[in-house]
């Protein structure tokens, strides 16, 4: 972790950085929960439903501090935007979220923990391919290499025995993830974050409605279940994402960024902590790989910025997973 994020941080943005490494590395492990017993449209109408109900009210109540014209303003910003709204929620929530769930039908979600840890890498293709203009030095192309090379040798054992898809689809969810904050930053700047959020979720929520109603289960799912689809929703969402704005408030979004570099580290830990699954020498070795090939392909003189040369511009959208 670099000197210039070690002065800056106070004791409250510690706390928040701690509780963000935790509440966005641990979805995977109930995500995998969760489809064990329950169909993959009922378990991301589940987390999107959820989160919308617990954001609404701070909108309302933000809009009405502001007064009408601030209500207005900000139903309007989202009128005008809506079609990047649409395409930043299809890859940042509605598409990604179905993908990673049926994937962690037949991967552990510590493997797709380690995979999404390649975002970052992945972002910075993305940007050079959509117009950025930063140029790629030597070391940045070097840690693009590397970490590619780690996520290679990630994914290569599971390329056989019916998971080359479920593999795939979990590359598609990092693709997304690199792309939507690239629309945020290009496209919905002046939009503001909470109601930009909500809406996304309220979306993705009514487009998942319809097969949840399809797949309902005929049955109550255990508490087990229940309780990981919850926590899907109130902790891995609403929660996280208000704890997200906090700490960039109090750090700075740059800074803020840096605990996606540790959500893969918790979702291995909770993979293998509750539920038994095996941490192999491919596993380390891919993720050291893939964290190397992180800081050096985002790395900059002012200390690493997941996101490639947009990071800094995407201020109002995190990255939820």
């Amino acid at each position: 972790m670099s000197a210039e994020m070690r002065g800056a941080m106070n004791r409250k943005g510690w706390a928040l950085f701690a509780v963000m490494c935790v509440v966005w590395g641990i979805p995977y492990l109930f995500i995998k929960v969760a489809v064990g017993e329950v169909s993959v449209p009922v378990v991301v109408f589940a987390r999107t439903a959820v989160g919308a109900v617990l954001l609404l009210p701070l909108v309302l109540r933000s809009a009405s501090k502001g007064g009408a014209g601030k209500g207005g303003g900000q139903l309007d910003a989202l009128r005008r935007h809506w079609r990047p709204l649409v395409a930043f929620a299809a890859l940042e929530m509605i598409v990604p979220w179905g993908l990673l769930s049926q994937a962690e039908r037949k991967l552990p979600s510590s493997l797709a923990g380690l995979l999404i840890a390649a975002v970052p890498i992945i972002s910075v293709v993305v940007a050079r391919l959509t117009g950025g203009t930063e140029r790629l030095s030597l070391r940045r192309w070097a840690g693009l290499i590397v970490g590619l090379a780690g996520v290679a040798v990630l994914a290569a054992p599971d390329l056989t025995g019916g998971n080359a898809w479920a593999v795939t689809e979990v590359l598609l969810v990092a693709v997304g993830y690199a792309t939507a904050p690239l629309i945020a930053a290009r496209k919905l700047g002046d939009v503001p974050a909470l109601p930009m959020t909500t809406a996304c979720l309220t979306l993705a929520a009514l487009v998942w409605l319809p097969p949840a109603i399809l797949t309902w289960p005929h049955r109550v799912p255990s508490g087990q279940a229940l309780a990981a689809m919850a926590a899907l929703g109130v902790v891995c969402t609403a929660f996280a994402f208000i704890v997200f704005l906090g700490l960039i408030r109090e750090v700075g979004t740059s800074r803020a960024m840096v605990f996606t570099y540790v959500n893969p580290a918790v979702a291995v830990a909770a993979g293998v902590a509750f539920l038994s699954e095996p941490f192999t020498v491919t596993m380390a070795v891919s993720f050291a790989l893939i964290l190397g090939g992180c800081l050096l392909a985002t790395g900059s003189r002012r200390g690493p910025q997941p996101g490639g040369d947009q990071a800094a511009e995407a201020d109002q959208v995190p990255d939820l997973v």
